[in-house]
């Protein structure tokens, strides 16, 4: 089973660009649907944007035009651009990994998206 660790969270100003990535290991990303979740403080975790493994991404409305899913599949990494940020981005951001034939999941530990002036 795929393990997954995320980085490049912090502190932004509003208007502000971040990038997160998130590492796997263990086993080939390209079998893998993956996904950016995030959860801010008293909230549902939620899907922020996916990308299967064919390569087909979807968002969620509050973050469409403004975050861009990617992935790598020869370095086993997935990335969320993040820009223009607001105050309401403010979460944890979790990587998510989906075995396309067994569906079984993975999470990592998570980082720390903070937006504020």
């Amino acid at each position: 089973q795929v393990q997954l660790v995320e980085s490049g969270g912090g502190l932004v100003q509003p208007g502000g660009s971040l990038r997160l990535s998130c590492a796997a290991s263990g086993s080939i990303l390209s079998i893998y649907d993956v996904g950016w979740y995030r959860q801010a403080p008293g909230k549902q975790r939620e899907l922020v944007a996916a990308i299967a493994s064919g390569g087909t991404r979807n968002y969620a409305d509050a973050v469409k035009g403004r975050f861009t899913i990617s992935r790598d599949n020869a370095k086993n990494m997935v990335y969320l651009q993040m820009n223009s940020l607001k105050p309401e981005d403010t979460a944890v951001y979790y990587c998510n990994a989906a075995n396309r034939f067994t569906r079984a999941e993975s999470w990592g530990k998570g980082t720390q998206v903070t937006v504020s002036s």
